[in-house]
């Protein structure tokens, strides 16, 4: 089968319905990471169906329509090689998207992908999460901030939630821990000026693992002192 006809067929699985014009965007977006990877180093995962479904379904199991307003601005911080952010995008072309990374070559490629795949009011930054949420046009700017990074909940909410705006919601795409995670994270959460929505376990077609989004609500401005220089998020996290 080829990838588009495996896409399709997993994202019916999943119950989501792409047009042709999307399974024609994640094609091309299939083409070009796995040609790239080749020279940069964005992913262990190049099977058509891995692909498919641990990095598109995926990623799109993170969207609730009622999380993710007509037109509403999104971040999405350690992107990497576009996920989820970039699936996010396709799926719903009104989103106005930052793509937020900290390595060039991956913001080449990013840049690349997002013309090959004629998306508009999309942006890629190169910078430190750290770095960026002390940015006055990036800080507190933002009604989305997605993350499918690998740092525990308590590092990412401190990357995280001072680019949200107070009324954003964070979404984070956790693995299997993800409960553990958020009872961990919940004081630093709290600091941070957010409060837990949701917990949504998460089950992939064709996958016996689980895994969780979880869904944070900004309810104050961050405190001035957040996030820390880089670094100090991961090394020392917030209690």
């Amino acid at each position: 089968m080829s990838f588009s006809e495996i896409l399709t067929a997993v994202a019916a699985e999943y119950g989501i319905d792409l047009t042709e014009r999307q399974v024609g965007q994640f094609t091309v977006y299939y083409q070009l990471l796995t040609e790239w990877n080749q020279k940069v180093n964005l992913t262990a995962i190049t099977e058509p169906e891995e692909v498919a479904v641990k990095h598109i379904i995926d990623s799109l199991s993170c969207y609730d329509p009622a999380v993710f307003p007509l037109g509403c601005s999104v971040i999405d911080v350690g992107t990497g090689a576009g996920f989820p952010g970039v699936p996010l995008k396709i799926l719903r072309p009104d989103l106005s998207l930052t793509l937020l990374d900290s390595l060039n070559k991956r913001i080449n490629f990013l840049e690349l992908l997002t013309t090959e795949l004629q998306l508009s009011e999309v942006s890629c930054v190169h910078a430190r999460a750290e770095e960026a949420g002390r940015q006055a046009k990036l800080r507190e700017s933002f009604a989305v901030a997605t993350s499918r990074a690998v740092a525990r909940l308590n590092v990412l909410a401190e990357l995280c939630l001072p680019l949200l705006k107070p009324g954003g919601c964070f979404i984070a795409l956790k693995g299997a821990q993800f409960r553990e995670e958020a009872v961990e994270a919940e004081p630093a959460i709290a600091l941070l000026g957010g409060r837990l929505r949701e917990l949504r376990p998460i089950k992939l077609p064709r996958l016996p693992d689980s895994r969780g989004v979880i869904y944070i609500d900004k309810i104050k401005a961050t405190p001035a002192a957040y996030p820390r220089r880089p670094g100090t998020p991961e090394k020392n996290p917030l209690p």
